[in-house]
């Protein structure tokens, strides 16, 4: 049993999806087919055999109706011809039997049925090298039981023309089967074979660009099939941004350090010839390089804090936005002393907490003070708000400086972006789309709009729990 077992799964394994749904959509047809020629030919064999024992039972009615005086007899006949029956009148007391022999076979169940006690029965036999069926029943009013028989070939031929038809049709049943399962796997996997092809192609180019081709027009079929596709495209559409992310990103950090690293390796060149400069000449070559490790190391921190797609669930804790504003304020007004930041709370916001990292919330508010003191003019305010509306708290950061140009608004989240305005600026264009991802990491919503009366405006929505 294990070798059979074994043998099966091996197959299994080895025919294909088609081959198997194929067979089994042909073996359930077939053995619908076989089952109904199977219940066709016992229906005709039941009925044309009931026919028969009715025709002898009606004949036996009509024997002991018009012959009721009639004693024990002998058949007459030995069922020759087939339409014709042939019947015998025997008592239940061996001693009354007719000189002449009997012509259908007299057993003691037939004495019984004469004297009433055993029930009329049906019995198949040969007479005279005849097929025939006989009916025994007993005599009304009388110690004497009839027996008719009739000849049952031309039953047994048309049961047996029955079968063989059938057969036929099961036979013709089982070919349509077989091709309707093959159509039927052809056309019904048709999408996943489709699917099979797209992602052998994709593993073998590493292209995520191929789409998987979905039926158009207003009859185009929503089966399980067809969304399996649709989101197989979905998904490969996702791959692609990420690939393409992915590119852009080392791209990017590729062109973001360069420019430092070159610088790094010409001072470190540099003071490896201190000698040769005087005094002035190495401290600014040393601050240079101590400037540029610290803005390497912060493109680096910036870059694996990217790189996180979501939050470390041990670190989310129960987070008061009030208190991180507060502290981020603080640590801002002390980055950017020429800087005038404001910060209001509305009571309804002060107590209200949201589920998030400390240190990642933190690091968001930030990036945001730090972009809008960045593009302030010096001794303009940088005003924040934290309120509380429809079970969300909205924060915004707005600064008084330029503003956001229209062709710069939908790429300010993007990395490494930096408008054209901003490029003499400081930074490495990747604050506001850690942010933006810190954000998203908490559920959170960071947009950024052009402020009324000048300047940039973003706006934080985070859903709120109780106070």
């Amino acid at each position: 049993m294990t070798g059979t077992r074994g043998l099966g799964a091996r197959w299994r394994r080895r025919r294909p999806l088609r081959a198997r749904l194929a067979l089994a959509a042909s073996a359930a047809v077939a053995l619908v087919a076989i089952g109904v020629c199977a219940a066709a030919f016992v229906l005709i064999d039941y009925q044309m055999t009931r026919q028969l024992d009715r025709n002898l039972a009606l004949t036996s009615t009509e024997i002991m109706r018009e012959r009721r005086d009639w004693g024990p007899t002998p058949s007459d006949t030995l069922c020759q011809y087939p339409a014709s029956s042939c019947f015998q009148i025997v008592p239940s007391d061996p001693a009354k039997d007719p000189r002449k022999p009997y012509g259908l076979p007299v057993s003691d169940a037939t004495r019984q049925v004469a004297a009433g006690r055993r029930a009329a029965f049906y019995s198949e036999l040969a007479v005279a090298g005849q097929p025939v069926r006989m009916f025994t029943t007993r005599v009304t009013g009388k110690d004497e039981a009839v027996q008719v028989a009739l000849r049952s070939d031309s039953v047994d031929r048309s049961v047996e023309q029955a079968a063989w038809a059938l057969s036929v049709v099961g036979g013709a049943g089982v070919l349509l089967a077989a091709a309707l399962g093959y159509w039927v796997s052809r056309t019904g996997l048709a999408p996943v074979a489709r699917l099979t092809a797209t992602a052998e192609r994709i593993a073998a180019t590493r292209d995520a660009r191929h789409r998987i081709e979905l039926p158009a027009g207003p009859l185009a079929r929503e089966d399980e099939i067809t969304r399996l596709a649709t989101s197989f495209n979905t998904m490969l559409g996702e791959l692609e941004q990420s690939v393409t992310a992915q590119r852009r990103l080392v791209a990017d950090a590729s062109h973001e350090l360069r420019t430092p690293l070159t610088a790094l390796r010409t001072n470190a060149e540099l003071l490896a010839r201190a000698n040769r400069l005087t005094d002035a000449q190495r401290d600014r070559a040393s601050a240079a390089l101590g400037r540029q490790l610290r803005e390497v190391t912060t493109l680096v921190n910036d870059l694996i804090e990217l790189a996180r797609d979501e939050e470390p669930q041990p670190l989310v804790e129960q987070v008061r936005p009030a208190a991180l504003l507060e502290h981020a304020v603080g640590a801002a007004r002390e980055h950017w002393p020429e800087i005038t930041f404001t910060a209001a709370v509305a009571p309804s916001a002060a107590d209200r907490t949201v589920p998030g990292v400390p240190a990642r919330l933190s690091r968001l508010l930030s990036n945001l003070l730090d972009n809008a003191a960045k593009f302030s003019p010096p001794g303009g305010p940088v005003d924040t708000e934290l309120t509380f509306s429809s079970g969300e708290l909205n924060l915004t950061v707005r600064d008084h400086g330029p503003g956001i140009a229209e062709a710069d608004l939908p790429h300010v989240f993007d990395r490494f972006y930096r408008a054209e305005a901003a490029r003499a600026l400081p930074g490495s264009g990747l604050g506001l789309a850690m942010a933006r991802q810190i954000a998203r990491a908490h559920g959170a919503e960071l947009t950024a709009e052009r402020a009324p009366g000048g300047g940039a405006l973003f706006r934080l929505r985070l859903p709120a729990g109780a106070a």
